[in-house]
């Protein structure tokens, strides 16, 4: 009898069951919700008032054009502030002509980087078209906008011109980026400046553009009597290899010693390769730590993002709502994109006690394809720590109405980006109300093993003819075994490399004579772990 097959489908068991049903402690679920009158909009800024929310900036449209003459163009951009009461489903806007014309300019802008402290929604950066320079740029200004008193006064239909303050600085030209507080201090992590009009052919071309990542995390504090803004800049943190990020997820966090953190999660692009980053930077109030035991496979674009924290437990829960995406899952296949598609993934991402992370798949996505440059807007009668993380353990009410999702790029297909024309895409109009309920005894979150194991292994692409390549990395030098295995645990292939280095390696491989449509297991084995991964032959 062949030992093999009984241990490999144990495995396989183990794997399936361990995918089809893992233990939550809540569930989401979202439900769409009409406001008559709000448009659509994708990549803005918002702050709330007693449950009214004041949106500013962001576009219009949908995915840019890859046409310089037509990519962000100035009929895109948001030259309204909006007020939407999400309970009685009101809307009122006025234009932000009376405003001084940078003011106008900057909050005319997409991608603004913003937090609200109390009253004020700080707003830095964003790029768009400023006529004062003719041309398209990245801001350099820190616009300080009273929420309470704007609200009130579009209500009333009187001026708002009061209410807004502004400074400049160099620091703050980004966009793309995300400015998120820890304590007292301010983060502006990541992001880029961009001056001139975007061209997919590269800065040499056309009128050309200038693009500089930040690379940095900078921290600085605001102090703010309600007149005078001043900044005071603080050490900061530059990596170019490891911060190179924009148009990505920073979220608070509650980290596994119990204080306040951030962490990037994810982002574009990578310093050597146009494709996201997988792994996430951690920062508290002592630095920042690259963390690479753990890869995330879904949502790797900004998208609508809540994060939970329970004190009993000691785990922090991110959920993140659709977007664009390396990875999807596929009938229960882990499929590679390298033209990063838009995806409809709602996933978790939970972080214990060790500050180990696992990634899982939600069993509800987004309705199409939309969430990408979407905003969760929190209810702020829910508890929260001092960061705005949810306190999980406080919510008792089931279901409990814990926000709205808002906005964000909806597409008609997943790759749309080379044929593009302006209608392929849409800025989203659609609002979500966004449920949590607690104590579910069993729920099927899919976890992801794919991050699970210092191996990282990747089998791409994944459906394939065949022909694919086996990804992985190695933490100790040595011999590694790759063995191919049908449905029914027979060994078709195996391949033994020896003394391989530690690091980063890739293996072509070739299965000949398969069938269409079925099933392999590829299993890979060091002396220290072994991992297996499902691969589909293509129909």
């Amino acid at each position: 009898m062949n030992k093999l097959k009984p241990l490999l489908f144990l495995f396989l068991g183990l794997l399936i069951s361990s995918n089809a049903i893992a233990q939550t402690p809540f569930t989401i679920t979202i439900e769409p919700m009409a406001i008559t009158e709000l448009g659509g909009l994708q990549s803005y800024a918002y702050g709330q008032h007693d449950g009214k929310w004041l949106i500013v900036g962001g576009r219009l449209d949908g995915l840019h054009r890859r046409q310089p003459w037509a990519a962000f163009d100035e009929a895109g951009n948001n030259n309204q502030i909006i007020v939407v009461d999400p309970m009685t489903q009101e809307k009122w806007s006025t234009s932000l002509t009376s405003l001084p014309t940078t003011i106008q300019e900057q909050l005319s802008a997409t991608n603004m980087n913003f937090h609200q402290t109390g009253d004020y929604l700080y707003c830095i950066g964003g790029y768009g078209f400023s006529r004062t320079l003719n041309n398209h740029t990245t801001y350099s200004n820190l616009t300080a906008i009273n929420v309470s008193e704007v609200i009130k006064a579009i209500i009333a239909g009187t001026s708002i011109t009061p209410f807004f303050r502004q400074i400049n600085e160099s620091k703050f030209q980004v966009t793309g980026g995300h400015l998120n507080k820890i304590h007292d201090k301010y983060y502006l992590l990541g992001g880029q400046k961009f001056i001139g009009r975007y061209n997919p052919m590269g800065p040499g071309h056309g009128p050309g553009f200038l693009q500089e990542y930040t690379n940095s995390i900078r921290v600085f504090s605001i102090i703010d009597d309600g007149t005078i803004i001043t900044i005071s800049h603080l050490p900061s943190y530059t990596d170019r290899d490891n911060l190179h990020r924009r148009d990505y997820n920073a979220v608070a966090q509650i980290m596994p010693n119990g204080q306040e953190g951030i962490t990037m999660f994810s982002g574009v692009f990578q310093e050597t390769v146009d494709l996201p980053f997988l792994n996430s930077v951690n920062i508290d109030s002592n630095g920042y730590t690259v963390n690479n035991t753990f890869q995330q496979y879904y949502n790797h674009y900004h998208c609508a993002v809540i994060p939970l924290y329970s004190t009993i437990e000691n785990k922090m829960h991110t959920v993140f709502f659709g977007g664009i995406a390396q990875f999807y899952d596929h009938d229960g296949t882990l499929v590679q994109d390298n033209n990063v598609p838009f995806v409809k993934t709602i996933a978790r991402v939970t972080r214990n006690s060790e500050g180990q992370m696992a990634e899982y798949k939600l069993p509800i996505e987004m309705p199409s394809l939309m969430g990408a440059g979407a905003e969760f807007i929190p209810n702020p009668n829910i508890p929260q720590f001092d960061n705005e993380v949810f306190k999980l353990d406080d919510i008792t009410e089931e279901p409990t109405l814990i926000g709205y999702i808002y906005g964000g790029i909806s597409s008609a297909a997943e790759n749309i980006f080379f044929t593009n024309d302006g209608t392929q895409s849409s800025a989203s109009s659609q609002v979500f109300t966004v449920f949590l309920t607690k104590n579910v005894i069993l729920s099927v979150d899919k976890l992801n093993q794919q991050p699970k194991g210092a191996l990282n292994m990747l089998v791409y692409p994944n459906p394939n003819t065949g022909d694919f390549t086996i990804k992985y990395n190695l933490i100790k030098s040595g011999d590694v075994k790759i063995s191919v295995f049908d449905i029914n645990g027979k060994l078709l292939d195996e391949e033994l490399i020896q003394n391989q280095n530690v690091g980063e390696k890739s293996i072509s491989k070739k299965i000949t004579g398969i069938a269409k449509g079925v099933v392999y297991f590829i299993q890979l084995e060091t002396e220290y772990e072994k991992f297996t991964q499902k691969l589909i032959t293509e129909n």
